[in-house]
């Protein structure tokens, strides 16, 4: 008994004695790497580290085989335990995180649904041009599809000097400064819901699209038939080149979702979803800083520029810059 027991600690006092040198290094140089010194190790350093980890793992998988005493593997757990996290785990900071979400995660995402995209947009137009004929031909379509609680005075009675009135007036208590508030918030919500209901095979979102392109119609309708429909475009267009846009991917991200689930190709439904998912949120994160950015410009771009051209001139620089940060290629992309 007392010979088997001496060599159980013979052998586990020679088995640390051969790699003691190997953990004390590793051990070592997890030290200064947790300090917040990581600048400080060498290329040597850090091609040395992985060796060492494995070598460590691979010392408490003998170790666990072979029953050593506990104390010893409880020590090597822990030691793998802090390289694995400094081998393979994140050790960007949130600077740089968000940096490389907006220079390659976000428009890769973009690009990845660009056929969903040109899907949302076509709907929108169509429910827009839909419902600009029906209020152009009957104007009590308009109060059929404009909630009464937005349309207020600005109704098919409503005067051209009226409705003229209310597209360069900042005071924020008139009509279309409420109907702008009303609009980001109701363009918000569509964005969310478009994207979340995407996974009911996508025709929920589909009938968002329609129906926020049916709301734009209706009010063009109005305007364009008391002569203020090139005034309209500008008051519109200076944000709704964005907030359209940021729409239409939040479409296109639901109904990415949406056509995987239907046509998950060689991949079982659920991780179809899965994957179509993540590229969704990616996609839908970005959306919320479209919809902020487009906030600002009605906000206070609107409020403060009342030139028509200018408001023209702005939306269309916005949204070149969009499709340029979106679409154009870019060196070390890596994408085919």
């Amino acid at each position: 008994m007392e010979r088997v027991a001496g060599q159980a600690i013979f052998s586990s006092t020679t088995f640390r004695e051969e790699r003691e040198a190997d953990w004390a290094r590793l051990e070592e140089l997890l030290r200064r790497a947790e300090g917040g010194s990581v600048r400080r190790l060498s290329d040597e350093d850090l091609l040395e580290l992985p060796v060492l980890y494995r070598s460590a793992l691979s010392a408490l998988s003998v170790a666990r085989a072979t029953s050593l005493d506990m104390a010893l593997i409880a020590y090597l757990e822990g030691l793998c335990t802090r390289a694995y996290f400094f081998v393979y785990g994140v050790r960007t900071s949130f600077g740089q995180r968000a940096m490389h979400f907006f220079t390659n995660d976000w428009p890769a995402a973009v690009r990845r649904i660009w056929r969903e995209t040109l899907i949302a947009i076509v709907l929108m137009l169509a429910g827009t041009i839909a419902a600009y004929l029906l209020v152009s031909n009957d104007p009590s379509w308009f109060n059929a599809i404009i909630p009464s609680g937005l349309a207020a005075e600005r109704g098919p009675d409503a005067t051209a000097e009226a409705l003229r009135a209310t597209l360069y007036d900042d005071n924020e208590r008139n009509g279309l400064g409420v109907f702008a508030t009303y609009l980001f918030t109701h363009n918000a919500q569509v964005s969310i819901f478009a994207f979340a209901l995407g996974f009911a095979f996508g025709v929920p979102t589909a009938l968002l699209m329609v129906y926020n392109g049916a709301i734009l119609g209706a009010f063009v309708a109005l305007f364009v038939d008391n002569g203020l429909g090139f005034e309209l475009g500008g008051w519109l267009l200076i944000h709704g080149s964005t907030e359209l846009f940021a729409i239409a991917l939040a479409g296109a991200a639901g109904l990415h979702i949406g056509t995987k689930i239907i046509f998950p190709g060689m991949e079982s439904r659920l991780a179809a979803a899965r994957r179509a998912g993540r590229t969704a949120a990616t996609a839908m994160i970005g959306v919320i800083v479209m919809l902020l950015f487009a906030g600002l410009l009605e906000g206070f771009g609107r409020q403060l520029i009342t030139d028509d051209w200018t408001r023209y001139a702005i939306a269309a620089a916005m949204f070149a810059t969009w499709c340029a940060y979106f679409y154009v290629p870019r060196l070390g992309d890596g994408e085919h």
